[in-house]
């Protein structure tokens, strides 16, 4: 059977959502598109702090023509998308072109609000948070914010080898650093990069939470009980790779699983309960796709 495409792999999983989790996914994009319009029109806009990606790009052009942020980062999107649909096909990107019209029509909605404080690092701070929270939320409702996103996916259709946070801090960084060039203001692109920094950070912990995963492997004869109080108390996955003592040349099962560092205290106390004499590694895993963890769709993009 042929390996399915990205594309289809995607379809698939629209194919899936009742109309009703469709409708909750556009209420979270919507929402989503508003707090990142405060956070970009009340808060870095106003503070000429340009961070990266199509925003970043259209508040530099804002001071250069005069044209509103919002409009300019729907213009600059239009291509974008375009081709977007080109590559990906309609329904695959149809949410991303309605996060990238409400989010700039709110931008433009909100801009004559002015700025909330006027101090470049609050600003950056706050900015940055409301920034990571809202692009978080899209990310959870299987959309995208557009612009940049897109760009590094279809650079990575053409050069995988390229790693998309690479990419990313490769675009911001170009950027923050024209933003210096533009406002005369070496001090608001460093703000700027601090904007990116925390987004940055504060987007993974919205996405996969604080605590890394850990990964645990289990050699014991009393498998079977272990496995089961795993499966049970902790509720997680539990896998059996069969192995054989090299000095007894007895066949064993040794026990495999992920999970959050937060309950691997548990899991050793399990094991020490089950076969105090159980041969057992903890290892942290830095990543893990799957139910439970990280998208790998959305991980690719």
């Amino acid at each position: 059977m042929a390996k399915k495409t990205e594309k289809e792999l995607e379809i698939q999983r629209l194919d899936k959502k009742t109309p009703l989790q469709m409708f909750r996914d556009y209420v979270m994009i919507t929402v989503a598109s508003f707090i990142y319009a405060v956070s970009v029109s009340m808060f870095l806009d106003p503070n000429s702090l340009a961070p990266g990606g199509i925003t970043g790009i259209a508040i530099i052009l804002n001071r250069l023509f005069g044209i509103e942020t919002g409009t300019w980062m729907l213009l600059i999107n239009i291509p974008i998308l375009l081709i977007g649909i080109w590559k990906f096909g309609l329904r695959f990107i149809l949410s991303t072109i309605y996060c990238t019209a409400m989010t700039s029509l709110f931008t433009n909605l909100l801009t004559p609000v002015g700025a909330v404080t006027r101090d470049p690092l609050l600003a950056s701070l706050a900015g940055s948070a409301l920034m990571a929270v809202s692009m978080g939320w899209v990310f959870k409702a299987g959309s995208t914010t557009g612009g940049t996103d897109i760009i590094i996916k279809l650079l990575r259709l053409k050069f995988p080898y390229l790693k998309t946070g690479a990419l990313f801090f490769l675009t911001d960084v170009v950027i923050v650093i024209a933003s210096a060039f533009v406002f005369r203001n070496v001090d608001k692109a460093l703000y700027a990069g601090i904007v990116v920094i925390i987004t940055s950070v504060v987007l993974d912990v919205v996405l996969y939470g604080r605590d890394e995963a850990k990964l645990i492997y289990i050699i014991s004869d009393h498998a079977e009980k272990i496995a089961g109080r795993l499966l049970e108390e902790l509720d997680i996955g539990v896998t059996y790779v069969q192995g054989s003592g090299a000095y007894s040349g007895k066949e064993k099962s040794v026990i495999m699983c992920a999970m959050k560092k937060n309950i691997s205290p548990k899991a050793e106390e399990i094991v020490k309960e089950e076969d105090p004499l159980a041969f057992m590694i903890v290892t942290s895993a830095t990543e893990i796709f799957g139910e439970g963890y990280k998208s790998y769709f959305s991980e690719k993009l």
